[in-house]
C-alpha cells in the first residue's frame, strides 16, 4: 500500500509551465509501474504520462508529447510531471497513481486506468488562454 499526495497545481496563461509533485508513503520503492492522470469537468480521466522503472521507460499521450515529462525520485519517495507549453485544453484534476502490477500496462497504447490501485486526491491545473 502507498499513499499518494498531489501538489504545485494553480493557474497559469498559455505557454507557461508548471511542476506538479506527488509525494509517496509507504512501499513506494516496490513500486514498478507510476502514472500521471486528468481529469476534465465532463470528460473521462485520461492518462497523461507512465514511468516504468525497472526499465527505466517512459510513456506520454499523443495530446502531451514534448511538454510533458514524468521523473520520479527514488530517494525521496516523490514522482513529478514537468509541464511546458501548457496549453487552455490542459486545463484539468490532475492525480498520480500507482499500480501494482510488475509492469505499465496498456490499451491501444493508453495507460490502463483500471489497473492503478493507488490514487492521490488530485491538484487542479487551470490554463487561460
Amino acid at each position: 500500500q502507498v499513499n499518494l499526495v498531489e501538489s504545485g497545481g494553480g493557474s497559469v496563461q498559455a505557454g507557461g509551465s508548471l511542476r506538479l509533485s506527488c509525494a509517496a508513503s509507504g512501499y513506494f520503492a516496490s513500486i514498478e509501474c507510476l502514472g500521471w492522470f486528468r481529469q476534465a469537468p465532463g470528460r473521462e480521466r485520461e492518462g497523461v504520462a507512465s514511468v516504468y522503472t525497472r526499465v527505466g521507460s517512459t510513456m506520454y499521450a499523443d495530446s502531451v508529447k514534448g511538454r510533458f515529462f514524468i521523473s520520479r525520485d527514488n530517494d525521496n519517495n516523490a514522482l513529478f510531471l514537468q509541464m511546458d507549453d501548457l496549453k487552455p485544453e490542459d486545463t484539468a484534476m490532475y492525480y498520480c497513481a500507482a499500480s501494482a502490477d510488475a509492469t505499465c500496462v496498456y490499451y491501444n497504447g493508453a495507460l490502463a486506468t483500471d489497473r492503478y490501485s493507488n490514487w492521490g486526491q488530485g491538484t487542479q491545473v487551470t490554463v487561460s488562454s
